[in-house]
C-alpha cells in the first residue's frame, strides 16, 4: 500500500522552516524561489510535504 503524500497548509510549512514569515514566504512564492503549491477551489494554498522536501534538499550548500 502507498502513503498518501501529505498536504500542508502554509502555516504548517512556515512552522517547518523555523518560523519564516507569511509575508516573507508569499515573497519567495512571487520570485519563484519558494516549493510549488497548489490553489485549492476554496483559494487557499497547500504545499505538498513530498515537494517542500525537494526544495528544502535543493537548497543544501555543498560547501
Amino acid at each position: 500500500m502507498t502513503k498518501r503524500d501529505e498536504l500542508l497548509t502554509v502555516s504548517q510549512v512556515l512552522d517547518e522552516l523555523g518560523g519564516v514569515s507569511r509575508r516573507t514566504f508569499y515573497r519567495w512564492r512571487e520570485i519563484g524561489k519558494a516549493p510549488e503549491g497548489i490553489r485549492l477551489p476554496n483559494g487557499e494554498l497547500r504545499i505538498y510535504r513530498s515537494d517542500l522536501n525537494a526544495w528544502l534538499a535543493s537548497l543544501r550548500s555543498t560547501a
